[in-house]
């Protein structure tokens, strides 16, 4: 230790070389760690701590400084690891609850800066004020989010309740961005919706995977296959993910038993999985065509791969998001936590999705849509039965459906003709 080192400095080194005793020769420390070059390439953090301790115009309080340190190291791995501080850790747990306060937007980090829109979630302010998949959030509140990581984003994002946040939105084809103000309100998302598209064709819409996504779809079929389900629609655009678990418990209800869902590989041995298929009913005897879009990420792509990969359905749309990483969110022991990176995914028939996403059996594009440089407000979302009316890819899943149908009958008439002869 220097010897200039004042006492509050030694304390911070002393617990960061603490902490990363004990994670070094914990059970989980990976294979191949270079403990003394760890301890020498700390000589690097310790000189420039004391420079800042000592030399900055203000003086720093220690947890500030180390908290900074951390924020700064878990930021450079990934866009999806993050430190989360005590209020940002228990606002993340509410995540998966279904209900948050904000607006609406599941975001990323695209090209290791930008934070892009993977999908608003329908019926949010976001939704209603016209932001979709692709956009750029390019500052909150007049702050350039640039350097920013997501949960800092999403914490300036939310708020209480009836009060206002004005974001600035460039979109592909603008010549600058375009501010909008959007109040907060209390977002309960509803995952699962569905709906009869023609007699026979069911269709049911996954938003997010939540802790009941797989309860709703459960009875979302059961509703119906009493009018009589002969063909559906498994609609994952615009779904930007969720839980893990929901998403696999969601691919069994359609495949076999036993049938691989997704399988983990990560440097810690606890993070390799594979997780199969284990439904009591599993639904067999109809034809699926599933939905994908640029918004279809992490959890959405599982589902959609392992229906592509074992032949139980028709992928339609356009390639997804290509988000393949799975996070740990670790608690640590002051409140505080880590979204940790901690291993990648794989489709069934060993795929990996990342930074690639699923690519359609059936390639249809939605309509182009004229750029607009610079927009007196953003378009507003269409009712439902517009939507229905001018949705091509949805149009093309009822027109395969309705095929599937008529083969499936026409090789039942021959069968039952054979047998008579």
């Amino acid at each position: 230790m220097l010897p200039f080192l004042k006492t509050k400095t030694a304390l911070i080194v002393a617990s960061l070389l603490v902490l990363l005793a004990l994670s070094l020769g914990g059970g989980l420390a990976s294979k191949g760690v270079d403990t003394a070059s760890t301890y020498e390439n700390l000589k690097l953090f310790t000189e420039v701590l004391s420079i800042v301790q000592n030399q900055y115009v203000e003086e720093m309080e220690p947890p500030k400084l180390l908290q900074g340190a951390v924020r700064g190291m878990v930021n450079s791995l990934d866009p999806h690891s993050s430190f989360l501080d005590k209020e940002s850790y228990r606002e993340f747990q509410v995540d998966t609850s279904g209900s948050f306060g904000g607006l609406g937007i599941e975001i990323t980090i695209a090209d290791k800066k930008f934070l892009t829109v993977i999908a608003p979630i329908e019926g949010t302010p976001a939704h209603r004020a016209g932001i979709v998949t692709g956009d750029r959030i390019v500052k909150i509140e007049g702050i350039a989010t640039e350097g920013l990581d997501i949960l800092q984003a999403v914490k300036m994002m939310r708020g209480k309740p009836g009060t206002k946040v004005t974001i600035s939105i460039w979109r592909e084809g603008w010549t600058e961005a375009k501010d909008v103000t959007l109040v907060r309100e209390v977002v309960r998302v509803q995952s699962v919706r569905s709906r009869e598209a023609e007699k026979g064709i069911g269709v049911i819409r996954i938003r997010q995977f939540q802790e009941r996504t797989a309860e709703d779809v459960e009875s979302a079929l059961e509703k119906l296959e009493k009018n009589g389900l002969q063909g559906l629609i498994l609609d994952l655009r615009g779904n930007p993910g969720g839980l893990l678990t929901s998403s696999v418990e969601v691919a069994e209800k359609f495949l076999e038993d036993g049938k691989l869902v997704v399988y983990t590989e990560g440097r810690v041995k606890q993070q390799n999985m594979r997780l199969a298929a284990h439904a009591r009913r599993p639904r067999l005897g109809f034809p699926m065509v599933v939905l994908v879009d640029k918004g279809s990420a992490s959890a959405s792509e599982i589902v959609a791969g392992a229906i592509q990969d074992w032949g139980r359905g028709v992928v339609l749309g356009t390639t997804t998001h290509g988000k393949g990483s799975v996070q740990t969110i670790i608690p640590l022991s002051d409140g505080s936590g880590l979204r940790l990176t901690t291993a990648m995914y794989f489709t069934p028939k060993g795929r990996t999705i990342h930074n690639k996403g699923i690519t359609p059996d059936i390639v249809v594009e939605p309509p182009a849509k004229a750029p607009e440089p610079q927009p007196a407000e953003l378009p507003k979302p269409q009712s439902e039965a517009e939507e229905l009316k001018k949705d091509i890819q949805l149009q093309r899943a009822i027109e395969i459906l309705k095929a599937s149908q008529i083969l499936g009958k026409n090789r039942e008439k021959s069968r039952t003709e054979a047998q008579a002869r």
